[in-house]
């Protein structure tokens, strides 16, 4: 199996999904669940799947949550590298997903906006082949220097390293700085026009000289790899979105799985939309049980 660290998030979504408008100042009844979460363990827990072998790096609380966090992920085939902070409490986040199955979310990062440098244990590197940083450690000012330390301690330790940008409202100056000399950066159009100022898969070149290779995600457009020599693009799965929580961190994960096994672009993009495609088809942002026969990338 293809080792992979991935440093980011791990916590609980509170999911309520509601089928008409939320009435602010009154009652919108909705179906609410708990699911384990954050864009760190997601993207692990999908690696799982996809038949790599995960390790998370990620700072979780001394409660409940944070051990049932480490159970879930556990037991979905991720090795837990979990630092517990005694102060703090687990990431809890709660996702609002209306009738269409999109999803807006109010995040508590709890533990996790107290990672620090000290936390990145090199020994953790030993034996893999890619380090996966989730954006979310950069862009939250108090864990930005562990998300640096994390990727320059993968490349002097000689992995492979790729970043999900994860949100462009939370983008800061800097930020491509940061990410220089990356292999992989994997935004989403929203995130690409805030990088480049345009939604075209073609801006994506005006990034080759901070990273090696864009992987850019546009939904229902499907998902596009830019780098230097050129442009391929494919088609997203035609599928009904129940939750959208989760799927850039599944397409991550598909792709990265069929990627660092050797897999052409396209063929790395088509594991990466099937894998998103699973992860909008039901609620919660991880895998609810294995792949389907034929989904896994090749190993």
């Amino acid at each position: 199996m293809t080792a992979v660290v991935v440093v980011g998030d791990a916590g609980l979504d509170v999911v309520a999904r509601h089928t008409g408008p939320v009435v602010h100042g009154g009652d919108t009844r909705a179906s609410v669940t708990i699911e384990p979460g954050g864009a760190g363990a997601n993207t692990a827990a999908w690696l799982a799947s996809c038949g790599a072998s995960p390790v998370l790096l990620t700072r979780v609380g001394a409660d409940p949550a944070g051990r049932q966090v480490r159970a879930e992920l556990t037991a979905a085939g991720v090795r837990c590298a979990f630092v517990v902070d005694p102060g703090a409490a687990t990431c809890c986040v709660v996702v609002l997903v209306d009738g269409a199955g999109q999803r807006t979310m109010l995040p508590d990062r709890g533990a996790n906006a107290r990672f620090s440098p000290g936390d990145v244990d090199p020994a953790l590197l030993g034996g893999a082949s890619h380090l996966h940083l989730s954006g979310y450690v950069l862009l939250d000012a108090s864990s930005r220097a562990a998300g640096v330390a994390a990727l320059r301690a993968a490349r002097e330790a000689g992995l492979t390293t790729s970043v999900d940008p994860q949100s462009a409202a939370l983008f800061y100056d800097g930020f491509l700085d940061d990410v220089r000399g990356v292999d992989l950066l994997l935004p989403n159009t929203e995130e690409l026009v805030g990088l480049t100022g345009s939604a075209s898969p073609g801006a994506a070149r005006d990034l080759l000289d901070v990273v090696g290779a864009v992987a850019l995600t546009a939904g229902a457009g499907g998902a596009s790899w830019v780098d230097a020599d050129g442009v391929v693009s494919v088609p997203a799965e035609d599928v009904a979105c129940v939750d959208s929580t989760g799927a850039g961190d599944a397409f991550d994960a598909g792709l990265l799985a069929a990627w660092l096994t050797g897999a052409s672009r396209r063929d790395a993009l088509l594991a990466g939309v099937r894998a998103a495609a699973r992860a909008v088809s039901a609620v919660g942002a991880q895998p609810a049980g294995p792949p389907p026969p034929g989904s896994l990338s090749r190993r």
